[in-house]
């Protein structure tokens, strides 16, 4: 039996995030360069996309590429840009055909003007989609995220817009690039790390965390499936009792 049968329906998450993390180290154990785990990474984010759309999952955001990994050797990050837009050609048919929205966060003016255009492209071509909306973080920093935001908000007082005390927690998510999402509910890491990585810091403070071994490349959607029914095992307190629910 799937997992997917094993789902409440009524207690659906509304947002999954996932950190893609191991597709280096899949390739490696397999005597292959890391670009090699970086395309059949390619394939675990259909597994899991196609697995939010069966689940009836809203929003689902990929952690795809850091502001960190620019650090990373050039001719990775070429590759990585290249394979960037060589899916996007090749999934736009997958979009259009599961009714999914493209949205993507973080500084893509960092990327190469021909990942800038096709990003922009699938964006504007799936703009009326309403099943599932795809996030993309790309060039994603979450702490530079936070520091735009404070700075955005600095201005506005600056300016006169706004007085320091209406700043409260609902007006400090209006001005991050989530702005228009809600809040994950669920955090999925690959590859048996047991870190956060600079991933919305701010928006996962109530994020049930689900931490799987297996590689990025592994994935499938039964490990969504599963990862939900755990997460719908769980109790959500957010600071209250179990009484108090």
């Amino acid at each position: 039996m799937s997992f997917l049968d094993q789902i409440d329906t009524i207690k659906l998450p509304q947002h999954i995030a996932i950190i893609m993390d191991g597709n280096g180290r899949w390739a490696k154990q397999k005597g292959k360069l890391r670009v090699f785990g970086h395309q059949n990474g390619v394939k675990a984010v259909r597994e899991a996309l196609e697995g939010c759309v069966k689940a009836n999952i809203k929003f689902l955001t990929l952690y795809a590429f850091s502001a960190e990994n620019w650090n990373r050797p050039k001719l990775e990050v070429m590759a990585l840009m290249e394979l960037l837009v060589t899916s996007l050609k090749k999934e736009i048919k997958t979009f259009q055909e599961n009714g999914v929205r493209l949205n993507v966060i973080g500084d893509i003016t960092k990327l190469p003007s021909n990942a800038q255009r096709k990003l922009q492209e699938t964006i504007e071509a799936t703009k009326e989609n309403t099943h599932c909306t795809l996030t993309l973080a790309l060039s994603y920093s979450s702490r530079q995220e936070i520091v735009d935001a404070a700075r955005n908000l600095a201005r506005k007082v600056k300016d006169g817009k706004l007085h320091a005390d209406e700043i409260n927690d609902e007006l400090f998510a209006a001005n991050l690039y989530t702005q228009n999402l809600p809040d994950p509910d669920l955090l999925i890491r690959t590859s048996g790390e047991l870190r956060i990585s600079n991933f919305l810091l701010w928006q996962i403070a109530y994020s049930e965390l689900c931490f799987l071994d297996k590689m990025w490349p592994e994935f499938t959607k039964e490990d969504l499936f599963k990862s939900i029914v755990d997460y719908q095992q769980r109790e959500r307190r957010f600071g209250k009792t179990s009484e108090q629910l």
